[in-house]
């Protein structure tokens, strides 16, 4: 049977606090966590780039804590640090690019990162390869990005299942779903930051998805809702209940057609990431 995993994106919310956590003073969240979801997204490890010259890869201490801290069926979805996938440095306001990455799609410091995260064995997902909008400054295009990514996607150890987070619209047209395809790569459906409508993205590329995809659920304006709840998020203030209607009527889809699927939800989505998950599971239990 295929799986479908549904988790949030990042998990110690102290105002989780009656929604999945009893005791606060516990500490160990993820293991609290655990007892409700079977997969969450780690985003900590994403931010690698400390300077131009120094790399931060995952502490060996962490790792084998959360490794320990699910059951034996959990899954990790897990962003892989942007020293391997930020094209170029910035300056400190971010407004003028400095000089190329180069650890941009490095297989030798990627391979490091893979070897770090050896204490999570099988409890291993999906490691997402999470690529923000490349302007002309950063990628010519679509042409140049796939010139660049295939020859390190063949470099990968074939052992983990990998999924590519695009978010260029532009970029989202059939050589990029035939590159994937080909790779054996999963698609990361991304819910917000100005993509367009994942399911509109789908019915474009269902013909490419084999064997396992990622639906990331976050809201278009991350400032916004931060404001709405005062970073409490233990309630929904931004429904959007028709868009999840299609989203979930696409997970319906894909476990029909038999494919191993992650929903990852955040926060900004609605307001609260677990309730959000309630409305979903809600929703597949009527069908």
């Amino acid at each position: 049977m295929a799986e479908l995993k549904i988790g949030t994106c990042s998990w110690k919310y102290e105002s989780w606090k009656g929604l999945i956590y009893s005791d606060l003073a516990a500490q160990n969240y993820l293991k609290e966590y655990s007892q409700h979801f079977n997969t969450v997204e780690i985003d900590q490890w994403f931010w690698s780039l400390l300077t131009q010259n120094k790399v931060l890869l995952p502490n060996e201490k962490d790792v084998r804590l959360y490794a320990d801290s699910v059951p034996d069926d959990f899954k990790f979805t897990i962003k892989i640090p942007n020293s391997v996938t930020l094209t170029h440095f910035y300056n400190k306001d971010r407004t003028r690019l400095l000089k190329p990455n180069p650890h941009f799609l490095n297989a030798e410091l990627f391979n490091k990162f893979l070897a770090s995260l050896e204490p999570m064995g099988e409890k291993i997902g999906v490691l997402m390869f999470q690529f923000e909008y490349l302007n002309k400054q950063k990628m010519n295009g679509l042409e140049e990005f796939l010139d660049k990514f295939e020859p390190f996607a063949k470099t990968l150890d074939k052992h983990f299942t990998y999924g590519i987070e695009i978010r260029n619209p532009n970029y989202l047209k059939e050589p990029f779903f035939e590159f994937l395809e080909r790779n054996n790569l999963a698609m990361v459906f991304l819910q917000g930051y100005y993509m367009p409508p994942i399911r509109d993205v789908y019915k474009e590329c269902q013909s490419y998805i084999k064997s396992t995809a990622v639906i990331r659920l976050h809201g278009p304006d991350r400032s916004g809702i931060e404001q709405k709840t005062n970073n409490i998020w233990n309630k929904i203030v931004e429904p959007k209940d028709n868009e999840l209607n299609k989203v979930v009527e696409m997970i319906n889809t894909l476990r029909q057609k038999e494919i191993d699927l992650f929903v990852n939800v955040n926060n900004h989505y609605e307001g609260s990431a677990p309730l959000t998950i309630e409305k979903i599971k809600n929703q597949l239990k009527a069908m």
